[in-house]
């Protein structure tokens, strides 16, 4: 049973992330970025598929509604500044694969869950779309997310959970991983592709 433990550790990063027709971003394109983005996770967790193939979905579905380049530069952090454009582009790959992996393994307690639109304010340059998440045996709670079209389409570039910010908490997760490798970003790479 999915639990608010699990959705703050596990299905919000993976949530943390979409996109939309290249239209230009208002209130009504990020509420609805949101929905079609839990629409797809739900379509893939009632399909019956194998879970590897589960997963490509997820990769599909994360490469189609999330800005990568940005959730794999901040991930990154200051250890970006030295790493090559290679590098970058293999982290950047590795790091896709790895959110599907990690949260896909998941989903299916996520099922029977939803998430209803409160509504959606701008913040400078982008949207902030306000949630309550409904998960079995559990009280409702709220979830953002922080939509923008600073890469030229609607993707969402960050999600929080009660005050728990997602994508500060996969930059650890990732530093993490970069200190058990000694600072080698190459072999940090390769062990995020083989993690989740």
């Amino acid at each position: 049973m999915i639990t608010r433990r699990f959705f703050v550790a596990g299905t919000g990063a993976a949530l943390l992330l979409p996109a939309m027709p290249a239209l230009a971003l208002n209130a009504n394109g990020a509420s609805q970025l949101v929905n079609s983005l839990v629409g797809d996770i739900n379509t893939v967790i009632a399909s019956g598929k194998g879970e590897n193939a589960m997963f490509r979905d997820f990769e599909r579905i994360f490469a189609r509604y999330s800005d990568t380049s940005y959730i794999a530069a901040y991930a990154m952090g200051v250890d970006g500044r030295r790493a090559s454009n290679g590098q970058k582009r293999a982290f950047s790959k590795a790091f896709q694969g790895y959110i599907s992996r990690k949260y896909g393994k998941r989903f299916r307690e996520f099922i029977g869950g939803r998430l209803e639109v409160n509504d959606v304010r701008q913040v400078k340059n982008w949207y902030e779309v306000r949630t309550t998440a409904f998960l079995r045996g559990e009280s409702p709670f709220n979830v953002t997310f922080h939509v923008s079209d600073r890469s030229g389409q609607p993707l969402f570039f960050n999600m929080f959970i009660e005050g728990i910010n997602l994508l500060l908490t996969e930059r650890t997760e990732v530093g993490a991983l970069l200190d058990r490798n000694s600072g080698d970003i190459d072999a940090m790479i390769a062990a995020l592709s083989q993690a989740g």
